[in-house]
């Protein structure tokens, strides 16, 4: 076993630079698979070795990655998953074999929703000897600390609004609808669902022009912190200054700041409290 290298499964954002500097730093050797149409293609020049992968073929991942004698591997960054409701999806993705025992035998019985998924996916990786770890582990101090991290406090209304929405998107998140709300005065205004946090944040600024509203994004109990840890970012500030939120809530502990010191900084420049509970 090479202790020296870790693999590095990659889908879109700048999740999957931070984990390859981070393991960088520690003296680890990163071959990085990264997932087509998802993955950066700049990623290649901060790794030692990278390759392009299908998204529906996890026996390509695993080949690669075997070759050079990985036996432990983080998987982040986002997986665009409106092109699975697609006509001739089949044809798009053309899944290996590994694939369809993943969708057809690993989920047999079980629905198809993100954490089931991915634990067939982790399955059957491990199977062929290749372990998915904390995908925070290269990364730990971009996570979200308790409190309020900007300059400036909650007020009254807004600790409101986060106390009556923080109970409701646990339980979302708990049904794996989405993870994410947005409230005002008490009110849900919009709900995450498969479109993601982006795109969620851009409806609840059409629904309440008035703004300042409080988006509030939470992980699951039990996360499982191999995949799908919540993450904000400086685009998602400043796509919230955009549309008059006020308020970002997150997880502490649970939730990935990228590039933590400058989003801060930046949600201090647009008047965006940003708090971890």
């Amino acid at each position: 076993m090479n202790e020296n290298i870790i693999g590095l499964i990659a889908g879109e954002g700048r999740l999957p630079f931070l984990v390859a500097e981070g393991a960088g730093k520690t003296g680890l050797k990163v071959v990085c698979v990264g997932l087509a149409g998802n993955a950066d293609a700049s990623l290649a020049n901060e790794v030692e070795i990278f390759y392009k992968v299908p998204l529906a073929r996890p026996g390509s991942w695993i080949r690669k990655l075997k070759r050079h004698g990985v036996k432990d591997a983080i998987m982040v960054g986002r997986v665009c998953k409106g092109g699975i409701f697609t006509p001739w999806r089949i044809l798009r993705y053309l899944p290996d074999w590994r694939a369809v025992r993943i969708w057809y035998w690993r989920l047999r019985g079980k629905n198809k929703q993100n954490e089931n998924v991915l634990n067939a996916l982790a399955q059957e990786l491990a199977g062929a000897g290749i372990i998915l770890g904390n995908s925070t582990m290269y990364c730990k101090e971009h996570l979200a600390d308790r409190g309020t991290m900007t300059k400036h406090q909650p007020g009254p209304s807004v600790e409101n609004d986060i106390e009556f929405g923080w109970q409701i998107v646990k339980k979302l998140a708990e049904l794996d609808i989405g993870q994410a709300i947005a409230v005002k005065e008490r009110e849900v205004i919009a709900v995450e669902a498969i479109e993601g946090t982006a795109k969620m944040i851009e409806r609840a600024g059409s629904l309440c022009k008035s703004g300042g509203w409080t988006l509030i994004k939470a992980a699951k109990q039990n996360q499982d912190m191999r995949f799908d840890v919540p993450c904000v970012g400086p685009d998602t500030i400043k796509s919230l200054a955009e549309h008059k939120a006020k308020c970002l809530v997150v997880e502490a502990e649970k939730t990935i700041i990228i590039d933590k010191p400058q989003t801060i900084t930046l949600a201090d420049e647009l008047g965006i409290i940003v708090l971890g509970r």
